[in-house]
């Protein structure tokens, strides 16, 4: 008779979890489409989540802060959001129930006051105006960063996208296939939302809003106001142009007013976002670079380690899934090694992110060598840090000080820590955030100065959301923020 009881209570509970949950997506997603308040979950993203989805979050926050995070707080803290007037904003569930049951031993009445003690400061903010993008380029990070860009769009407070301009002749069949590689992508799935061709015009149609395809060659021969585009900022992911002579010609078009290069850049700023951005003014600053996938994996981590612990010295090994410059079989190719087939070799292959790292953090300058190996699956990657360390540290100090770094600071949109210790490539995929490191491989030396690092990364996804962080930050439409 006891084990029936406890087993109706178990059952009772479940289902009064999942009713709050299924509240909970109601209220995200009113907050969303009606006020630009977007809400978060320790950084993964809540829109568009199942009920089962929302619960396993809460799990994962519950371990990661070794508080309760439980869903019928976090419903009653999104009550108490709706409930206030809020500019559009980003704000993390999350971190908010966790400092709710922090600050609740200090005589914290209800969770209104503590909401709006919290979001005090939310008006203080500058009003932003909305920003037009066009996509220069429709492959693997052009076709991430529309499917993103058009997801959160809602009501479109910040960046539009407008225009995507290929070097295709634009005809039915062209467009046709370019709407079926945004539907559904073979790594990233279903793309959520609809997507419909609009010959006549030579656009797709994306939830509803047109966004213009565009055929050229030539950046410089574009008029983008005859498509009602002002002031746009150009994100060029074709790869055609990595230097700031051949990026000026975006802004020679007309409608054009600032450049994002998705790739490190010659002769312009390389952008890390949360560890430089902020030493380069969008006021000044027309062409900006995004630096590599790698770069952005591996450079939070190491400001945190040189900030922290200083670095003598150390080395960057990067397992990188294939990509697109490889051969399919054995070819000539213009690199030594990546000439073979991907399919069925791990290729030893450069990569340029250990220097590049020291343009985001100018101490590191000379301090790291790196190398990379291609593996045959189409993403997620993983980079593995050896470094020298200044001061000792152990495998708990380590660990203590990116945890720290992961959940409060500059850098919890960049760091994501995991606690998986059974993870995996696959694992990572859809992982907004540009580095997540794995806690449990970590490897600290005996003498307490020598620690292996690994980073895992999606080359793809978290590499984009990293690039649409700093179009934000370079269009002036970031949101106010609670980390």
């Amino acid at each position: 008779m006891g084990n029936n009881i406890s087993y109706e209570r178990e059952l009772a509970f479940q289902a009064d979890r999942r009713k709050a949950t299924t509240e909970f997506i109601k209220i995200t997603s009113d907050l969303w489409y009606d006020k630009s308040i977007e809400i978060v979950l320790f950084k993964n993203q809540i829109i568009d989540r199942s009920v089962s989805d929302i619960i396993q979050l809460h799990e994962y926050a519950g371990e990661f802060v070794q508080k309760p995070i439980s869903i019928f707080d976090s419903v009653e803290i999104l009550r108490a959001i709706n409930d206030l007037e809020l500019p559009p904003s980003k704000l993390d569930i999350g971190k908010l129930t966790y400092e709710y049951h922090s600050d609740n031993g200090q005589d914290v009445d209800d969770i209104r006051t503590f909401v709006t003690g919290k979001l005090k400061n939310a008006n203080d903010t500058e009003d932003i105006c909305p920003k037009d993008v066009v996509l220069y380029g429709f492959g693997r990070i052009g076709r991430l960063l529309a499917r993103e860009l058009m997801a959160k769009t809602g009501k479109g407070n910040q960046l539009r996208l407008r225009a995507v301009v290929t070097k295709d002749k634009l005809d039915k069949e062209i467009l046709e296939k370019k709407a079926g590689l945004l539907r559904i992508d073979s790594v990233h799935g279903k793309f959520m939302g609809t997507v419909d061709v609009d010959v006549d015009q030579k656009a797709l149609i994306i939830n509803g809003t047109t966004v213009h395809f565009i055929s050229a060659e030539n950046p410089a021969e574009l008029d983008y106001t005859q498509y009602g585009i002002s002031e746009a900022l150009i994100i060029d992911s074709s790869g055609d142009f990595r230097n700031k002579v051949d990026l000026e010609m975006h802004l020679e078009s007309k409608g054009v007013s600032k450049v994002l290069l998705t790739a490190s850049g010659k002769e312009i700023p390389n952008i890390v976002h949360g560890v430089n951005h902020l030493e380069h003014d969008p006021e000044t600053n027309k062409i900006f670079a995004a630096a590599s996938c790698t770069t952005n994996a591996i450079a939070p981590i190491l400001k945190v380690v040189e900030d922290s612990l200083g670095i003598i010295k150390g080395h960057l090994e990067t397992i990188h899934a294939y990509t697109n410059d490889q051969n399919l079989i054995d070819n000539v190719h213009a690199k030594f090694r990546r000439g073979r087939t991907t399919a069925l070799n791990m290729v030893i292959t450069e990569t340029g992110a250990g220097e590049a790292v020291s343009k985001a953090i100018p101490s590191l300058e000379g301090k790291l060598t790196s190398n990379a190996i291609r593996v045959p699956i189409p993403n997620g990657s993983l980079a593995i840090l050896n470094l020298e360390i200044r001061n000792k540290t152990s495998l708990d100090g380590i660990n203590t000080i990116l945890k720290k770094y992961a959940l409060e600071g500059d850098l919890v949109e960049q760091i994501k820590y995991s606690l998986n210790k059974e993870m995996v490539s696959s694992d990572i995929i859809g992982t907004s955030a540009p580095a997540i490191y794995d806690s449990k491989a970590t490897i600290v030396s005996s003498n307490e100065k020598n620690v292996v690092l690994y980073i895992w990364y999606d080359n793809e996804y978290g590499y984009s959301h990293q690039v649409i962080r700093l179009a934000k930050y370079i269009s002036k439409v970031r949101r106010f923020t609670y980390y």
